[in-house]
């Protein structure tokens, strides 16, 4: 086996001993620290001026002459009182209405988690990364296999999302706990992640009750007053609308429910070019931004200013086999045209880092690489699934986990200003006067003044020359990933939490659970 994995390697000579000095110590890993990332590149924008319009009178035409169905009597009945035309379950809106609307929302919005020190900023230049979220299975190297998730598993991924500073927030269970019965899951799964971390959490929108109690679970951890917890959002929602052109009854309730909480609202079609969307990326994109504005729409009306942001999960089918493809070229160009409308609408936006690899191998890397990058092109402010996607999100694993956070951390690296500054003591010509012709620069001065700060340093990359690895056992990447996991969770702490708020949470949870929870039809 290969030497004891998770324990930083000796520092090498010269600049590549990374960037230390601005890492935490956690005596298993050195990380970077805890900071909001901006996005200092131009945006990538593929379409021309002509091309945004296009998009934009397409989307526009959906909603006036297809219209959206809404499977929720209330929320059409509001549309209607808002003079949008319904026939059936069919709303029309008409291209002003939604304009005047969407102005209404706006482009930057905060959330407090319970920790204020993890406040989010969505918008501007804003890039924020979330843990995986929603898969029903599970998968480690050592079970070797695909396995239904459970609570145990679930919390570990949480403890993960916790102890990785480039992880943001909790984009939603990290892998469904099929082992509780779903009337309570929710309950559970939310005590785990409001008691096991400290970050922005997420509710799912499926029905009044699942919602009204994350709302209360929230409120009662941050230990706030209603008042307080309606003044400025404190979690968010994301609702997947029914593609094609469509919005069913429990999402569009949790919609309503938190809009009128003030909380936070992204909406994100999952729009499948070739199967759920036209085969064009134009035609599935308009579609993906008609069935997003329409929900942006619904939520203004209810409460103008409510803080809410549109997401892209337009990808393509495997024309093959019908199976979904991520991190395709298309996927990537879906991601920059829908970036370049969100700022044309003057909305945050969404997107993920997903791939359709079984296991965390290359092929799971790579597409989720082009993925990653595609959010940070396309001017992205939230990127859900950052770490821990497999097989399409049907799969969490903690080693991929483990490596998609490596790539995060190159990611926010990368951004960092500082490596493209231009002033006098980056030109350095002092430094190259020094050495001239004959020498090198590993003991100049100001070699030496930046060598602990110059460069990234991995913690899952092995940097060395193949005699080395091969002699301390050549451990590939995911075995070294499995290591790291397993020595975080031994060490892992969870944040604390004041003996009140804890009490209120337990008390909270176990009252509902003798109320039966949420309606299930099994």
């Amino acid at each position: 086996m290969s030497e004891p994995e998770g324990k930083p390697r000796g520092r090498r000579g010269g600049g590549r001993a990374g960037n230390a000095a601005r890492r935490r110590t956690s005596g298993v890993i050195e990380q970077m620290p805890w900071r909001l990332p901006k996005n200092i590149d131009r945006p990538t924008e593929p379409l021309s001026e002509e091309g945004v319009q296009a998009i934009h009178a397409g989307a526009m035409r959906i909603l006036e002459e297809l219209g959206i169905a809404f499977y929720n009597d209330e929320a059409r009945k509001i549309l209607k009182q808002a003079g949008c035309r319904v026939e059936g379950d069919q709303v029309f809106m008409d291209r002003a209405f939604v304009m005047e609307m969407v102005g209404k929302a706006p482009s930057r919005w905060t959330i407090t988690p319970r920790n204020p020190e993890r406040q989010l900023v969505m918008g501007g230049t804003h890039i924020l990364f979330g843990n995986v979220s929603s898969p029903p299975n599970y998968w480690d190297l050592e079970l070797g296999r695909k396995v239904p998730g459970t609570r145990e598993q679930c919390a570990n991924l949480l403890k993960l999302t916790q102890y990785f500073n480039c992880i943001h927030f909790t984009g939603g269970y990290p892998v469904e706990p099929q082992d509780i019965h779903a009337s309570i899951r929710h309950l559970d799964v939310l005590f785990d992640t409001l008691t096991l971390t400290d970050k922005v959490v997420h509710a799912y929108a499926l029905g009044a009750e699942r919602v009204e109690d994350a709302m209360e679970m929230v409120r009662l951890a941050g230990g706030l007053s209603h008042e307080a917890f309606e003044a400025s959002p404190r979690m968010f929602t994301n609702i997947n609308s029914t593609s094609p052109l469509k919005h069913d009854h429990p999402m569009m309730d949790g919609w309503m429910r938190i809009a009128r909480r003030n909380q936070g609202l992204v909406v994100t079609p999952f729009t499948l070019a070739g199967a759920m969307a036209p085969v064009t990326m134009a035609g599935a994109v308009a579609q993906s931004l008609a069935e997003a504005l329409s929900a942006v729409a619904l939520a203004q009306y209810i409460r103008p200013g409510a803080a809410c942001a549109i997401g892209t999960f337009t990808s393509n089918v495997d024309m093959k086999s019908g199976a979904p493809a991520f991190g395709t070229p298309e996927y990537m160009r879906a991601t920059q045209m829908t970036g370049q409308m969100a700022r044309f609408y003057g909305l945050p936006m969404r997107a993920s880092g997903v791939c359709a690899a079984n296991v965390p191998d290359a092929q799971a890397m790579w597409e989720t690489c082009n993925s990653l990058w595609s959010a940070v092109q396309s001017g992205s402010n939230m990127v859900y699934h950052a770490a821990g996607w497999l097989e399409g999100g049907l799969i969490a694993s903690p080693e991929k986990f483990v490596m998609d956070c490596e790539e995060l951390q190159m990611i926010q690296r990368y951004l960092e200003p500082e490596i493209c500054a231009t002033g006098p003591e980056e030109i350095a010509f002092d430094a190259i006067a020094e050495v001239g012709t004959d020498g090198h620069f590993f003991g100049t001065e100001h070699t030496q003044a930046r060598y602990t700060t110059a460069f990234y340093q991995p913690f899952v990359s092995d940097w060395r020359n193949y005699e080395a690895f091969e002699a301390a056992g050549g451990a590939w990447t995911a075995e070294r990933a499995h290591h790291l996991y397993k020595d975080i969770l031994a060490e892992f702490e969870a944040p604390t939490m004041p003996p009140e708020h804890h009490a209120a949470l337990v008390d909270f949870v176990e009252t509902r659970k003798q109320q039966g929870g949420a309606p299930t039809d099994f």
